[in-house]
């Protein structure tokens, strides 16, 4: 995503399946407060009656026609332009609103969501069997996941918390820290790194000789895509856990320089970024797996 102030921003799009049990939250709380103030409507409209006033056919409507209003479109408009883009059930799943630049949004964007929300998706006033189907597809199909609402309003909804990192990263071997912060790291993709996590968090339950078979190919298929290589005499484990720890530590300085970033959009400050210090989160110690010959070979050593 591209900011107004021409800042790259890094966040993740909340789709169909965060943002579903998140509007039956919204919903339910929705319902509650229809039939809230359906009562609270009877009772005034009763005490009306009683005191002799007279009541008739048409303001009965107007009063609840209005109770429908502040129900259906006065709660999430009300919710997102005080909360700055959460509702209840926005909030228990960690989502939030934004304009299509990343910037907080105003009752404008609120409003416009809320209104086409009510007339022609949830619950659809409209013929809606036909607009739900048609705001769910748009959900899918659309690369950010808007629905309707978020197309008339030029609005999308994001993920505000970032998921935990999966289970085991390594630590950085002392020895090899310096070496490791010279390496090009552009080669090494996705699912090569994942491998390598799996296998260092898993190397003691694995039997000889696919250990060590299963270790050189992943030292080979490192070394293939990254460079410098290694000082010489470098285990294999080492090396793997120094490549893995080093992407770690940069993914993280790129994220908490994008929070940063982010930061001072919500608060209109200056996008002006310090230099983040790594956020690295506290890893298990990388144990030397036992003792596998082969791997050490398979690390190719400077020219």
């Amino acid at each position: 995503m591209l900011s107004g102030e021409a800042v790259e921003l890094d966040v993740r799009v909340a789709r169909v399946g965060s943002r579903v049990p998140a509007l039956l939250i919204d919903i339910i709380i929705q319902v509650g407060l229809l039939f809230a103030l359906m009562t609270v409507a009877g009772i005034v409209l009763a005490l009306v009656g009683l005191s002799g006033a007279p009541l008739d056919g048409a303001l009965v409507t107007a009063v609840y026609g209005l109770v429908v209003v502040l129900a259906l479109i006065g709660y999430p408009v009300a919710m997102e332009t005080l909360t700055g883009g959460r509702t209840l059930g926005k909030l228990a799943f960690g989502l939030r609103v934004v304009r299509d630049d990343g910037g907080p949004i105003r009752f404008r964007h609120a409003f416009t969501r809320g209104l086409v929300g009510a007339a022609l998706e949830w619950p659809g006033l409209i013929l809606p069997l036909v607009t739900w189907v048609a705001s769910l597809w748009t959900m899918i199909a659309n690369p950010h996941g808007k629905r309707l609402g978020d197309l008339a309003a030029g609005t999308l909804v994001i993920h505000e918390r970032t998921p935990e990192v999966w289970g085991w990263v390594p630590a950085m071997p002392p020895a090899l820290a310096q070496w490791a912060r010279t390496l090009d790291l552009v080669g090494l993709d996705d699912e090569l790194a994942l491998s390598v996590r799996h296998f260092l968090a898993r190397n003691r339950m694995l039997r000889e000789p696919s250990r060590t078979r299963l270790g050189q190919n992943l030292a080979r298929e490192v070394a293939a895509v990254t460079n410098p290589p290694p000082p010489a005499g470098t285990p294999g484990w080492a090396y793997l856990a120094a490549v893995l720890a080093e992407r770690n530590r940069r993914a993280s300085r790129r994220l908490a320089a994008a929070r940063a970033r982010t930061a001072a959009l919500w608060t209109d400050a200056p996008a002006t970024v310090a230099p983040a210090t790594p956020a690295i989160a506290p890893v298990a110690s990388v144990t030397p797996p036992v003792r596998a010959a082969g791997i050490r070979s398979a690390v190719p050593a400077p020219r």
